[in-house]
């Protein structure tokens, strides 16, 4: 090692770990958590599965529009006050959401707790993780990442038993408390890291400027429109594997069972994936993962009993888990370090917008058609159309690399490169 590189401070893994919690009990919830109820809230407000499935559509738009806020006021104040905040909005909106009288106070509900609770803490949570990390960090966010994969299975499964044993309401209910209990003692715990960019030991010195030898602007464009295809292609087995399921004739715990597995294996992959974008760069490791989701996920409106949709979610699961450690560690690797949390703000709003929409379509093809074939047909046309952005940005860097080189060869500065 050398003499003027320190060694990074082991708070580094509470910050991890405390993310990766936290992140398990919202995005579990607001991203396909709701994927249990919507069955019955069908049945309990008689109305269509895709109005039903926009409670799920507003609580990503709330999201993606509070990762905005919540991102650049986490730069502007703390990371520790912008989490406390979030994490008591969000518990509030979950116990009022059991007390709902109206589809449509769900659905103001849910949006609420994505803009002002769990916006408050997505963003705020990863981007410190990358700050406190040089060497590893696509490992490090694979794990905290890797806690959103462990409660979008588990959130579900559990919400599914909790269902079936005391009604829809009472889960809500006892949701939005353990929420409270868990998660104002983590965000306590958050903080920032010593220096200003924990990336001082290889990464890119903090500052306000491109690690990149392409616009900053640019980037963020192209990062968004990936994502944005790439969790429009996700959200579909997310939000209606479990009503696909349940629609062979199964019941809502064997279908959320399915789904937790499915889920469960992912926190496997995305810390695979994640050790992987430390080993051949972000932006690859993400096109790994984008195209065996892609290849895959028409693949579930093709089987038929229970025992073959727990070995194909389980396949599936592994290499799907990928595709957010990917956005995450890309978005770090390409971002100025001291504007990630923004950027990781507009990257997601995108991210949460596609996802928001995959879910309504799938709704809504189905109440068109009685089936989930074109729903999933247009989760694959839309990884399709991820992997030819990524693959674009790709050509982009590379060229914009070779004309830095050239510069640099004639006596031309050149920007500090991180790798992708």
């Amino acid at each position: 090692m050398r003499a003027d590189v320190s060694p990074e401070p082991s708070y580094r893994w509470t910050i991890v770990l405390s993310a990766a919690v936290m992140l398990a009990v919202a995005m579990g919830l607001m991203v396909n958590g709701l994927s249990v109820l919507i069955i019955p809230l069908q049945e309990a407000f008689a109305r269509s599965r895709a109005e039903v499935a926009l409670i799920n559509t507003a609580g990503l738009v709330g999201l993606a529009a509070g990762g905005i806020l919540m991102g650049r006021m986490a730069e502007v104040t703390s990371t520790r006050a912008v989490c406390l905040f979030g994490a008591a909005v969000f518990s509030a909106c979950v116990l009022a959401a059991s007390q709902a009288q109206a589809l449509w106070q769900l659905q103001l509900l849910f949006f609420l707790a994505g803009f002002l609770g769990a916006g408050a803490l997505f963003a705020p949570l990863i981007a410190n993780v990358g700050n406190w990390f040089g060497r590893g960090a696509g490992l490090a966010l694979g794990i905290a990442s890797a806690g959103q994969a462990l409660g979008q299975g588990g959130v579900p499964f559990v919400t599914g038993l909790l269902i079936g044993g005391y009604g829809w309401r009472a889960a809500l209910a006892i949701l939005g408390a353990a929420s409270l209990l868990l998660l104002l003692p983590l965000a306590a715990l958050q903080r920032p890291p010593p220096r200003p960019d924990a990336a001082g030991a290889g990464g890119p010195a903090a500052g306000t400027g491109s690690p990149v030898p392409v616009s900053p602007r640019l980037v963020t464009a192209m990062l968004s429109a990936a994502s944005f295809f790439c969790c429009t292609c996700m959200a579909v087995a997310l939000v209606h594997l479990v009503p696909l399921i349940q629609g062979r004739g199964f019941g809502v715990e064997q279908a959320s069972g399915i789904a937790f597995g499915m889920l469960l294996v992912g926190i496997l992959g995305r810390i695979a994936f994640g050790r992987l974008a430390d080993l051949i760069g972000p932006v690859p490791a993400w096109m790994l993962a984008s195209a065996w989701q892609t290849l895959l996920v028409f693949g579930f409106t093709l089987v038929q009993g229970l025992g073959g949709f727990a070995v194909f979610a389980v396949i599936y699961g592994f290499g799907y888990a990928g595709v957010m450690t990917g956005v995450l560690a890309t978005t770090r690797a390409l971002a100025p370090p001291a504007r990630r949390a923004s950027v990781l703000g507009i990257v997601m709003v995108f991210a949460w917008a596609g996802h928001g929409l995959g879910g309504y379509q799938g709704g809504w093809f189905y109440d068109l058609t009685g089936a989930y074939t074109w729903s999933y047909a247009n989760a694959a046309i839309a990884g399709v159309a991820n992997l030819a952005v990524l693959s674009l940005l790709m050509w982009l860097m590379s060229g914009r690399g070779r004309g830095r080189e050239r510069e640099q060869a004639e006596g031309a500065p050149r920007a500090p490169a991180a790798a992708v």
